[in-house]
């Protein structure tokens, strides 16, 4: 067996350059400049060969012809020794490399990324193409290492950033943000870098920092090559700067003792974990959509606290941030009896920010303008029209949006839809067939919807789209959860946590999230008892009484870390039922417009709440019966109610 075969050189490239020689330190010589160089460049030669002349004046320019090709020799013999024999074949005045010598990362790059395996493609990135190395008595090297640089940096810029998407399709959008700044830092002038790290950021509710990034790109492409941003980017930097920034974080009230292992930070927003494939099967349709021109419909489905709301807010977020109209509504039990009101909530809830919609017929915009004071504000000579009947209408006003852009429908606790909303909703997606609608639908098995159901069949068959179960998670997503919220505890602390969250969350993300919140702020589980839920009991059977302490302890925990005037209105919101007004909680507070305002806005963004046109619902229905029964006295729910 000869030398080569029982030796393999490995030479990193993408960063600082590394080699290694059957897993050992190579020996000083393989490693001097041009010795490297000429290996290197052999590996990235057309069939791995260069005329020994060529590699002579490549590399040995300012030396006499025999001196050169003395230097040329003793390099060669570097290289088998090294490498072996039979790594280079000289005749013919040809020097040729042996397949697979040396073994470059750029090759397993190109192996994983043909295989879109992103991550394994992108760990290998460390940066500029033999970062720091150069021949500086050799020009025509140094030309051909900038060429190269020039290749290997737009191409790992491409890895990482669709490794940056495959993350944000996954929920992770710290790691698509880190991802996108490494590509950021390889290519400072690129648009679609910096795009990446803000819309991750944007997505994160980090819209601040998102707009710095912009500012930056901005400022450096003026003073570097004189140039503005590109359109696509200055567009996405709009985009971002219309979204609601986030309110001032409220003064807080006084907290517990700070625990030696607590971070600096507390949160009730954790990263989306165990929700991967079913965000990306969303997502999918979102993307087909837009691209193909088709209708979709996307039915999310779970249990009270697996997460719909949230993977709802996660599919409409991506599809503002990508330029698309979103208009959303929460349905509650009364909808049902309601004609039509699931319809009316949409029409509320965004569709008259959609452009186009002025080219709607009059007869369409009276329909709308008739039941919605906002539509009759904003086309007040539709109001001359004979309306048409309400389910063609929103039909002929949706075309001329979807004629713009694209049209995002979403629905919470689809549910409590009425019959003749969901019936046109299906109806909207079979005339818009060609057309880039998205209907999201959010539902519970129990209580079911016969009509959402109906829907649901007959996706694959009148209908594209998809439907995703939400479950509960499992111990590892769990327990990627607990070291997102407490990063300072140990992995047997983070396990042994994890286990309890299982216990008593049954793996409700809800809950789970509730559970975690409480212990960053101080609650102590060893301090509460009881595991939840007993066996063949669901979570809508056990509220509110059957409750863990652990769970009811981590609500009344948040609850008293936040402001006094928002305390006053969530008890208030939690006793007058599923859906409130700010002017009805003014009533039953007696707090001033501008504290009920102040209130509301600090808890829709610590997610206690949803906003949407019709007023404000709780983000989950146990958070609010648990308020209501723990947070206030029966004497203060009787006034509450008589206020109101």
């Amino acid at each position: 067996m000869s030398d080569f075969l029982e030796m393999t050189i490995r030479c990193r490239t993408l960063g600082p350059v590394e080699v290694e020689v059957d897993g050992a330190p190579p020996r000083p010589e393989l490693v001097w400049r041009k010795h490297l160089a000429l290996l290197i460049y052999l590996a990235r030669s057309p069939r791995r060969a260069r005329s020994r002349d060529h590699l002579t004046g490549l590399l040995w320019p300012d030396k006499s012809e025999s001196a050169a090709r003395h230097s040329l020799n003793e390099a060669l013999r570097v290289l088998r020794r090294a490498a072996g024999d039979d790594a280079l074949d000289t005749a013919a005045g040809q020097v040729r490399l042996a397949p697979g010598i040396p073994r470059l990362d750029l090759d397993e790059l190109e192996s994983l990324a043909a295989r879109a395996d992103w991550r394994g493609a992108s760990d290998l990135v460390g940066g500029e193409f033999l970062e720091g190395f150069g021949v500086p008595d050799a020009s025509a090297f140094e030309d051909w290492l900038a060429a190269e640089r020039a290749t290997w940096r737009a191409r790992s810029v491409d890895v990482l950033l669709r490794w940056a998407d495959q993350l944000d399709r996954a929920g992770d959008l710290a790691a698509a943000t880190r991802a996108g700044e490494r590509a950021l830092a390889l290519d400072p002038r690129s648009g679609r870098a910096v795009r990446t790290v803000m819309r991750a950021l944007a997505l994160a509710g980090e819209r601040a920092q998102a707009l710095a990034r912009f500012e930056a790109h901005a400022t450096r492409l003026r003073d570097e090559i004189g140039a503005d941003p590109d359109g696509e980017t200055r567009a996405l930097a709009d985009r971002v700067r219309r979204e609601r920034a986030p309110a001032p974080a409220p003064a807080p009230a006084p907290a517990p003792p700070p625990s030696l292992l607590q971070p600096p930070s507390a949160t009730r927003r954790m990263p989306l974990v165990g929700r991967e494939h079913e965000l990306d099967r969303l997502l999918g349709a979102l993307r087909v959509a837009v691209r193909e021109r088709r209708a979709m419909l996307a039915i999310v489905e779970g249990d009270p606290g697996t997460g719909k709301s949230r993977m709802l807010d996660e599919v409409a977020a991506r599809a503002r941030v990508d330029g698309a109209v979103v208009a959303m509504a929460r349905a509650v039990d009364g909808d049902r009896a309601e004609p039509w009101s699931g319809l009316l909530a949409l029409a509320r809830g965004g569709l008259l920010d959609a452009s186009g919609i002025a080219a709607a017929q009059p007869a369409a915009l009276a329909a709308l303008a008739d039941p919605l004071p906002e539509w009759a504000d904003r086309y007040p000579a539709s109001r001359a029209a004979a309306p048409l009947a309400l389910g063609p209408a929103v039909s002929d006003v949706l075309r001329a949006a979807l004629e713009e852009q694209t049209v995002v429908l979403a629905v919470d606790d689809a549910q409590w839809l009425d019959d003749r909303s969901v019936q046109t909703l299906g109806q909207l997606l079979r005339d818009h067939a060609r057309l880039p609608l998205v209907v999201v639908l959010a539902t519970t098995p129990h209580p079911g919807c016969v009509e959402v159901e109906r829907l649901r069949a007959r996706i694959g068959r009148e209908i594209d789209g998809v439907a995703v179960r939400l479950r509960p998670l499992d111990q590892n997503a769990l327990a990627a959860l607990a070291r997102n919220a407490l990063p300072s505890w140990s992995e047997p602390d983070v396990e042994r946590l994890a286990r309890r969250l299982a216990a008593d969350s049954a793996g409700l993300p809800l809950l789970a999230v509730e559970l975690l919140y409480a212990v960053t702020l101080g609650l102590d589980l060893g301090t509460v008892a009881g595991a939840w839920p007993r066996p063949l009991r669901t979570l809508t059977e056990t509220l509110p009484g059957d409750l863990p302490d652990a769970v009811s302890a981590a609500i009344r925990v948040g609850f008293r870390r936040l402001s006094t005037p928002a305390q006053t209105a969530l008890a208030a919101a939690a006793v007058l039922g599923d859906r409130v007004t700010a002017d009805r909680l003014a009533a039953a507070t007696g707090l001033a417009p501008g504290a009920v305002e102040a209130a509301l806005d600090e808890l829709e963004w610590a997610r206690w709440l949803n906003a949407e046109a019709r007023g404000y619902g709780f983000v989950a229905r146990i958070v609010r019966e648990v308020v209501a029964r723990d947070m206030t006295t029966e004497g203060q729910r009787r006034r509450i109610r008589e206020r109101a």
